[in-house]
Parts: C-alpha cells; structure tokens; sequence
C-alpha cells in the first residue's frame, strides 16, 4: 500500500542519512582537520604553560600532557572539564565561553582531540573500586609523603594542585588509584605501590575524597562574551611619568609600580591572563589584554604612556604579551615581576568583574 511504501522509503531515507553522518565522524581527514585545529588553538593558548609539545613545567608547574600514564588514564570528559572549566585558584584558566573564556565547545572538543593525538596508545585499565581506605590513616600518610609536593590538603604545593575541587569531582577513584600506585615516570611524581600497598593507597584517596566538596564550586559568569571592550588606558591620563620602571624585557616590582599607582602615574595596568581569570579578579584600574589577543587592542594602546603587563605566573603570560607589545613598536613596556598572587598577598587592591 501507499503508505507502507511511504514509510519504508522513509526509515530507508533515515538509515542513509544516519549512516553518512557516522561516516564523515569516522572519517581519517575529518579527524585530522579537528586535531589540526585543536593543535592551533594549544599553541596559541596552552603552550606558554605547558610548553609546544605538552612536556610541562614550562610556567609555574604546569603538569606534563603527554606522559602516557596520564593521557592513557585520563578520560575525555576529564580533559573537557579541565580544559573548560579550568582549576581555580591555580593558574590554569577557564577557557571555555561560558566561564568567560575564548574556547567554543567544538574549540574544546578539538584540543582534546589534539592532546589524543600524542597518545594513541591502548586506554589503561583502570581499577575503579570504591576506596576501602581510612580517611584518618591517609591524611597521616599524605602529610608524610605528599604534602611537601602537593602541598597541605592537596593546595598551594609547587605541583598538582589535587586537592583543587574541579580536579576531585571530575576524577574517579581509577584515575587516582593508578596515579599514586604508578607515579608519573619522567617527572618527579613516584611509584607508591611498594611504599604504601594497596591498603595505603586506599587510605590516601579516601583522605583525598574526604577534602572533595558536595557541590562543585561556584563561578563567576560573564554579562558578556570575550573579548571585553578595553577600559580606560592610562588610568590617570593627566598624572605624571613613573619612576623606577625598567623595560621589558625586564620587570618591575609589585611595590614599586604600587608606589607610582598611588602618585596617580600615567600608567597602564594590562592583564594578560584569559577573560575568565579577569572576571574572576583582577588588579583595581587594570583592562584585559589576554596575551593571545593582542591585535584586538594594540591600535587602542598609548605608545606614549607606561604599560605593565601582569599574570599569575608570573611572566609567562605576561613576558608573552610584552614581547608582542615590542614587536608592535611599544617601547614603555614592563612585566609586573611578582604577579597577581604577590598583589593579592600584599592586600593591595583587587577587583571582580568585567569592570577595571
């Protein structure tokens, strides 16, 4: 009948289409193009950290990316989450447009595909029991033999960050089961399988587990998407000329570009980090000048007024968009040498926001 033709030519029409799209997901070239797109975006965002080929430690500890022991461990929804969200409190930021940074979903989507790419390895086995450790025993097995790394539960250490809450919600009992049992070789993250035994691991992820919040922490939203419009350069245009700033490519104190802020000195305050981190907090008086986006805003820069570059790093970021600033004829440059974490410290004045 006609209307048995009709739908079967329908469900036919369906299958087709179906399976042609699952075709060009499959497709070799259409993977290359998103790999060679991820590529792009690391580079120009992820390189200055985590350095060209994903071997780390290049800025403030960023971690190593292409360690197989990681990239075989970790799931793609981890490196998504990491990637977008960013780690807060830390200097890797939120990329993704919804946090108030620069990166698309597919933009995300692509740099991970990029990060598969150095590691086409078989996926570890994971073992994803449930922790059958005392909270109480791994806390004392941490501070014996992980805090001095990682830091006091898991924070401000000079390496990972694993107390960080974006890190524990998103990482599962296999993913740090087999971190801590295998280390990371080539870095100097150990094997602790011997030294602890499977019953302290299990202790320090159940202490691990016991630092993780219930609710994952809040962000603050962007009112609009990057990049922000650029706010008032210099900050006092009519002050007069700084003291004490040295040209890139060297730096200049906190306390001494402080001193001259407080004469209302006809200076410049940019912040290389991404929007995101901006929104999130940033110097009172200072405009977002993310170190990857330079030719948005250099026709609207003063060549004639002193201009301090500043990030958390402290001078990845910063020495980046100084030496682009160079490059583009600026000659009053210079990299705030402490960064924003010695500001904060200092409890000199900060804002939030998209404000300056």
């Amino acid at each position: 009948p006609p209307i048995m033709t009709s739908c079967t030519s329908f469900r036919w029409f369906t299958f087709a289409v179906v399976l042609l799209l699952s075709t060009l997901g499959c497709n070799p070239a259409s993977q290359n193009l998103v790999e060679r797109r991820g590529g792009r975006v690391y580079q120009r965002m992820c390189a200055v950290c985590h350095g060209v080929t994903g071997g780390g430690y290049k800025a403030d500890q960023a971690p190593a990316l292409t360690r197989p022991e990681f990239l075989t461990s970790a799931t793609d929804e981890f490196l998504r989450h990491a990637i977008a969200n960013g780690r807060t409190g830390t200097t890797m930021s939120a990329w993704a447009m919804e946090r108030g940074g620069p990166l698309s979903r597919a933009d995300v989507n692509a740099v991970v595909a990029f990060l598969r790419s150095w590691g086409r390895g078989k996926r570890a086995s994971l073992d994803e029991q449930p922790p059958r450790g005392d909270a109480t025993r791994g806390n004392e097995i941490y501070v014996r033999e992980c805090a001095r790394c990682h830091g006091e539960r898991g924070r401000g250490g000079p390496y990972v960050n694993i107390g960080n809450p974006q890190l524990l919600t998103t990482a599962s009992d296999g993913f740090l089961r087999h971190a801590i049992k295998g280390g990371r070789p080539g870095t100097v993250m150990p094997s602790f399988a011997v030294r602890l035994g499977a019953s302290g691991v299990d202790d320090v992820i159940a202490a691990l587990r016991s630092w993780q919040p219930t609710t994952e922490p809040t962000h603050v939203e962007p009112t609009r998407p990057p990049p922000i419009p650029l706010g008032p350069v210099p900050i006092y245009p009519k002050g007069p000329e700084p003291v004490g700033f040295k040209a890139n490519p060297e730096a200049t104190g906190a306390d001494v570009i402080k001193a001259q802020l407080d004469r209302h000195a006809r200076i410049g305050i940019l912040d290389a980090r991404a929007p995101s981190d901006y929104v999130n907090e940033h110097i009172a008086g200072a405009v977002s000048v993310p170190f990857y986006d330079v030719d948005t805003y250099a026709s609207k820069l003063p060549k004639d007024a002193w201009l301090v570059c500043y990030c958390s790093c402290p001078h990845a970021e910063s020495g980046q968009l100084a030496r682009a600033l160079a490059s583009k004829g600026f000659r009053k440059v210079t990299i705030l040498d402490e960064g924003l974490g010695y500001w904060h410290r200092k409890k000199y004045e900060t804002r939030k926001g998209q404000e300056p």
